[in-house]
């Protein structure tokens, strides 16, 4: 590929990336707690802008319950044990009836911690079982291996993300003022919003074979 034809196709994946509204929306979430951080609660030109991307955020926000509804009765990945596929399925619920309620934000984010901590556990044993029979080889050349690797990867990002969602929960509900400062929350949930930014970023296309 030529330079030009690079810079299209990178051109194409973030029209692609700001085209969606959760994207959007993630962007002003990070603007949101980076001004909150910098504000530190103080009146000021950060806290103004704290709040006036908070009012734009709603906007983004609109029928953002179909996604939830979505996952809530997609089916789940075979083999996943019950506790866990109830505690996702109650994360669901829970953003789906209350989503304006930080409390409910704060008890999903508490679930979403519990199950990405099941899944990378049951991701480490099944490496660990593939490592050995493929004990005489290089594993890093092989699919299912990358494959799983790949997974844990995400679903350990997932977790340091819901960690940060429960700290900046617990700032906004002020239930450790003395801790979680509007600084620490706004620093928690800017690096959020970077993770958030980043998970919803489009696969780079596959090369064409000459």
């Amino acid at each position: 590929m030529s330079s030009l034809d690079v810079a299209r196709a990178e051109l194409a994946l973030a029209v692609l990336y700001l085209n969606k509204a959760e994207a959007r929306d993630k962007i002003c979430r990070a603007i949101q707690y980076g001004s909150k951080f910098l504000s530190n609660g103080e009146p000021g030109t950060a806290q103004s802008v704290d709040k006036s991307t908070s009012l734009a955020r709603k906007v983004f926000r609109l029928f953002k319950f179909i996604n939830d509804l979505h996952a809530l009765i997609s089916p789940s990945a075979p083999g996943t044990p019950l506790p866990l596929i109830l505690l996702g399925k109650n994360k669901e619920r829970t953003e789906l009836i209350g989503r304006i309620s930080l409390f409910c934000w704060l008890g999903s984010s508490i679930c979403t911690t519990l199950v990405e901590i099941g899944e990378i556990g049951r991701l480490s044993a099944s490496m660990k079982k593939l490592e050995k029979e493929l004990k005489n080889t290089d594993k890093n050349k092989n699919e299912q291996y990358r494959g799983k690797l790949k997974k844990s990867n995400e679903r350990s990002l997932a977790l340091v993300k819901a960690g940060m969602d429960i700290v900046v929960a617990v700032g906004l509900l002020q239930l450790a003022p003395k801790k979680v400062t509007p600084r620490v929350t706004g620093a928690f949930g800017f690096v959020s919003s970077l993770i958030s930014c980043y998970q919803l970023l489009p696969s780079p296309p596959k090369a064409k074979a000459p």
